[in-house]
């Protein structure tokens, strides 16, 4: 009798449930051990970011929102949340020119242009060219291009600035022209200090381009730095003889457009320029 009541006990087809809640349940730890190691510290987070773009921007590449600034987010610069852009905002973009995406084949292009224009003068050590953070330096070593103690570019040298003037104005890129001398003190009619020569050097220079190669003042800046920035050690002959140079320096950032002040007088309104960003300074 008992036998006959275990046979005609009812079989549950319903067990695969207990199974399945249990799959169910490690696949949610799964996810939950996932998503908990996928969290980043997002104030770390924050301050590597605000560090980082920091850096860059003491090296002038980006030149947009400071970190320092009230609600300035640290994404700005890159990689950060996505935004929607409408189309008036895709136009503008669009209407921009190139960003730094491809600031690297640019260089790489001028560069080749410039090492073809002045294969001579690189071959006689009278050029150097080499990339800084700042951008493209191309070096002038005065026993190519000036006279001991003079500003004035040598005659025979004025075909190879010339034809440097000529890929600088087709790329129409900002240019900081900087004079450099070695610590051998100058005291001449002309020039009372090493100050004053290197400045001569680079503003002569920027004088030289505008007016005899039509390139913008406003992509132009001129610095003299004497003997402070020296390229080699000046306990040699051959070291002070490479640091009296002038550097062409292709910067890699653009100067920010010029922004006109009105102020009012006797009805109208005159503009005044704002004052320019670099000046030849010692």
């Amino acid at each position: 009798m008992n036998s006959r009541r275990r046979q005609s006990a009812p079989v549950s087809h319903e067990r695969w449930l207990v199974s399945y809640a249990d799959f169910v349940t490690l696949l949610f730890a799964f996810f939950v051990v996932l998503y908990a190691s996928a969290q980043v510290d997002r104030e770390r987070a924050l301050q590597l970011s605000d560090a980082i773009r920091s850096g860059f921007q003491q090296l002038g590449v980006f030149q947009g929102e400071r970190p320092d600034q009230p609600g300035a987010s640290p994404w700005a610069w890159g990689g950060g949340p996505t935004q929607s852009v409408g189309p008036a905002e895709l136009k503008k973009l669009s209407s921009q020119p190139a960003t730094r995406g491809n600031a690297t084949e640019d260089f790489a292009g001028i560069r080749r242009e410039l090492e073809q224009a002045l294969a001579s003068q690189i071959q006689r050590n009278e050029v150097v060219l080499h990339m800084e953070p700042d951008g493209l330096v191309v070096t002038l070593r005065e026993i190519g291009f000036f006279d001991s103690g003079s500003a004035t570019i040598k005659p025979g040298a004025q075909a190879a600035f010339a034809r440097v003037a000529s890929i600088l104005r087709a790329h129409a890129r900002a240019l900081r022209i900087e004079g450099h001398t070695d610590n051998v003190p100058i005291h001449t009619a002309q020039f009372a200090s090493n100050w004053e020569l290197s400045t001569a050097r680079a503003t002569g220079m920027v004088k030289s381009l505008v007016d005899n190669y039509g390139i913008s003042p406003a992509l132009l800046s001129a610095a003299g730095y004497a003997e402070y920035h020296p390229a080699s050690a000046n306990d040699t002959t051959h070291g002070r003889a490479l640091n009296r140079r002038v550097d062409l320096v292709i910067l890699k950032s653009q100067p920010a457009p010029q922004l006109t002040l009105a102020t009012p007088m006797r009805g109208r309104s005159s503009g005044s320029p704002s004052p320019p960003r670099d000046a030849a300074h010692p």
